[in-house]
This record gives structure tokens, sequence and C-alpha cells, in this order.
């Protein structure tokens, strides 16, 4: 590391420190002290369960909860079990949902769950065969899931970013209403990997927040959250290639799903200090977890690298829009601090309880990601950095697309293919979604011509 940088780095972490661990944070509770792998059993009537819930979101059963720790056996009767999730609780998507087990007030929970707490399970969702994906929001459906998004949750704690408490779980369900004929059989525990999530309010209190500020009361990052921990989360969502969040940057800001959603899977926990800490969850459908995002042919093209890599493309342009988000200052500091974490995260990779594809898949997404940032010359690689810029079908300046052939500023372009007459024929990569479904502009897919002068690595501009 250049001793240049040092500086620089303590800044950032001493910054993080102090946005992460606010006065009144709380400490890590028990149940999340360890990462080994917890074995529960949770007895219901899932039947009932499954098939009232995908009508009714509030409908309950009640069970019993058990486990051992520490030589001691315990068990919790009368827990309320509930389905959980938005649209993994579709029968589509998991035959066997998301569950949220509420321990009753005044239980004896043992030495690892307190009275009155909810704990949210990641199921394992199916029994799919390998990487089979679910058709509608590409998950992956059996247990090889909740241990690689348990992994997830772990890598970004060790990387400093602020997320929920995760420990990876083997469950046994037993069902107390069986059906016979069933596959997996009914008669018998079955025994699936998940893994313990911690519950929203709770991460909330551990950051030092009073109360989660809510989706209809949320204004917009710039004037909630500070710099740092905006760009922060940018950067992390893009080193585990999730695309399952979104966050209204700023007023009128209406990237992919904020004009909906300026809130998504981001807990932003309201604090002292006048800013709030968002906390991201929810990573099933996270590159790192699934493996690959069905959608990318249809949004970027792989040809925009050499190597084709789709892990390597879905990293760069999350990393590439943080380019036309954020002042070239707070770029570099947000790549210091995840290049000073970098050793903490493959260490973390190392030791993590993964199948061997998933641990070769979070290998894939680590190596882009810090391809993407170590350098500058890796980073602030060449864009579209004129707004106003046409996109042209040909070297006759023939207009692509004529309803959308506007390229956003900071639109990453490849090196040139040809040049003709003060234009250059590259391949974009639609990191700002200019022309992403529903928008049809099938020539963005492939090699387009743009005005040369218009295209610059100074962006955003270094004297700013």
């Amino acid at each position: 590391m250049n001793a240049r940088l040092l500086p620089a780095i303590v800044a950032a972490f001493s910054a993080f420190a102090a946005t992460a661990a606010p006065a009144g944070a709380q400490s890590t509770p028990p149940l999340f002290a360890s990462y080994e792998v917890l074995p529960l059993t949770l007895e219901a009537p899932f039947n009932d369960l499954f098939e009232h819930a995908r009508t009714t979101p509030t409908y309950a059963v009640t069970g019993t909860l058990k486990y051992a720790h520490g030589g001691r056996e315990t068990t919790v009767d009368g827990v309320k079990v509930t389905v959980r999730g938005n649209t993994s609780r579709r029968e589509t998507e998991c035959a066997f949902p998301k569950l949220k087990v509420q321990v009753p007030a005044g239980a004896d929970g043992g030495p690892l769950v307190r009275a009155g707490e909810s704990l949210k399970l990641g199921t394992h969702c199916g029994e799919a065969a390998d990487d089979k994906l679910t058709a509608k929001y590409g998950r992956l459906p059996n247990e090889r899931s909740p241990l690689r998004e348990a992994f997830v949750y772990r890598l970004l704690e060790s990387v400093g970013v602020p997320t929920l408490k995760a420990r990876p779980a083997r469950v046994s369900y037993v069902y107390t209403d069986p059906r016979p004929g069933q596959t997996p059989a009914q008669d018998r525990p079955l025994v699936r990997n998940a893994f313990v999530l911690e519950d929203a309010d709770a991460a909330v209190k551990r950051f030092g927040g009073a109360r989660d500020i809510g989706e209809k009361e949320f204004g917009d990052a710039q004037a909630a959250f500070r710099s740092a921990d905006t760009a922060r989360l940018v950067f992390a969502e893009a080193m585990i290639g999730n695309y399952d969040w979104c966050l209204r940057m700023k007023p009128g800001d209406s990237f992919r799903c904020n004009a909906r959603h300026p809130l998504w899977n981001i807990v932003a926990a309201e604090t002292s200090n006048g800013k709030a800490v968002p906390i991201i969850y929810d990573f099933d459908v996270a590159g790192m977890v699934a493996g690959r995002h069905p959608w990318l042919k249809t949004h970027f093209n792989e040809n925009f690298v050499s190597s084709r890599s789709p892990i390597e493309v879905a990293v760069l342009a999350q990393v590439q829009r943080a380019r036309a988000l954020f002042p070239r200052a707070q770029l570099d500091a947000t790549r210091k601090e995840f290049i000073g974490k970098k050793s903490a995260a493959y260490q973390t990779l190392a030791s993590g309880a993964l199948d061997p594809e998933g641990k070769t898949i979070a290998k894939g997404y680590l190596d882009a990601f810090y391809r993407a940032i170590e350098s500058d010359d890796a980073f602030y690689r060449p864009v579209v950095a004129t707004a106003g810029s046409k996109l042209y079908a040909n070297e006759s300046r023939t207009v692509a697309c004529a309803a959308t052939s506007a390229i956003p500023a900071g639109t990453p372009v490849s090196e040139p293919l040809q040049t003709r007459d003060g234009l250059v024929q590259v391949v974009v990569l639609d990191a700002l979604w200019q022309w992403t479904p529903p928008v049809k502009c099938a020539a963005a897919r492939g090699p387009v011509w743009v005005e040369a002068e218009t295209i610059s690595r100074d962006f955003p501009p270094s004297r700013d």
C-alpha cells in the first residue's frame, strides 16, 4: 500500500467507526456471537401455515422451538410462526418460504433466545437441483442458498458495511400436520440448511438508532445519510452483485424503482447525530448467492469486457454508476476503505461455510470487484462525459433509438473498435439504465458510434 494513502484510509475508517457505532449502540446478542452452524428444531403445522399465508400475510400458527447450546437443551413452547418476505412468499418462487418465529413474552428462551424476541429464518426455499433458478426473480431454491446468503452478511460485516447479523443454521422442520405422499416426506423431520437473521428493530438499536425511518416517510439519501455511508452502500451492493435494492439518491431521482420505492431492502436507522445509518439486507437474489442474473443479457452487453464474464459486467455496472453519484474525493475515499479491508474479505471467504461452487462464485465477485476499484486506471475508465451526447447507429450519424438516443453523462464505453471522422465505434455499458426494459433500443446492445470528443476518463472532473 502506498504510504501516501494511509492517512486517507485511516480517516475513512475513523469516519465509518463514528457512524457505524454511534453513542447508544448495543452489543452483539449471544445468538449472533458465533458463526458456527446452529442446530434448531421447529415443530408447527406447516401445511396449514403455507396454505393460508399465501393469501393472508398475517396468518400465524403456533409451534415449538428447540435447540441445544452449552450442554443445555432448551424448548420454547407457544412460539408464533408466520411467513415473511415479499416475492418469496409466492408459491412459484418458494415452496418452503421464509419464516418468522415470535417467542412469547415471559418465555424462558434459554441462553440464546430472549423472551419476546422475533427470529427470522432464511429457509432453503425449495428442492431444486443444482443451479436451477426460479423463473420470475432468479432465486436459487435449494439449501445451498441460505448458507451462501449467511456468508454474504458475514462478508459485509467483515469489510465494515452496516448490515443485519446472520448465523448459519441446520433446521429440523417437524410437520405436526403431515400429509401422506408428499415429496419430500412429511412423516419425518425435514432437515435443511437455513440461517437465522437478526430482526431489523434489533439492528436499529445495535447501531444506536432510536427507530427505523419508514419508506413513506423517507426523503432521499442526500438528506438522510452521510455521503460516505451512501457511497459505502453502493460499493457494497456492487461487490456482492446485488441488484435487489433501491435508494432515492436526491430529490427527483427515479433510477430503477426509486419512484415507487425510495428505500428498498435498506433500513434507515435514525440516530441522535442528525443523520441516519443505512443498513442493507436481503440478498437471496444477489449474484453471490444465486450465482447469476437471468436478466443480465437483456440489460448489459457482455462484450463490454474482453473476458465476457457476466460477473465482471454485473460488478462493473454498479461500480461505474457510482461515478455519476459522488464527487471524486468521496469515490477515492470509499475505494481506499474497501481496499484496506481486502485481506479481511478474502479471509472471510476462506473460512466461510460454503459449497464448493458457492465459494468459486463468491471469489469471482470479489476478484471482479477489486479489479474494478484498486487502480485509478481500472476505475476511471472511459465514459461519455458530455451531457446531451447522442447514440448513433452508424458512422453516417444516423441516430439510434431516437426517443432515447441521449447518452447519460457517466455511461461507460469500451476502447474504440473503429474511428471515423470524429466518431468512435464502441460498446456501451448501460450502467445508468437508459436503455433497459421496458425501453426498447436494440442498438444499445451492440457496437454503436459516439462523438470521440465526448469521451473522457476525467469523470467526475478531478478539478472538482
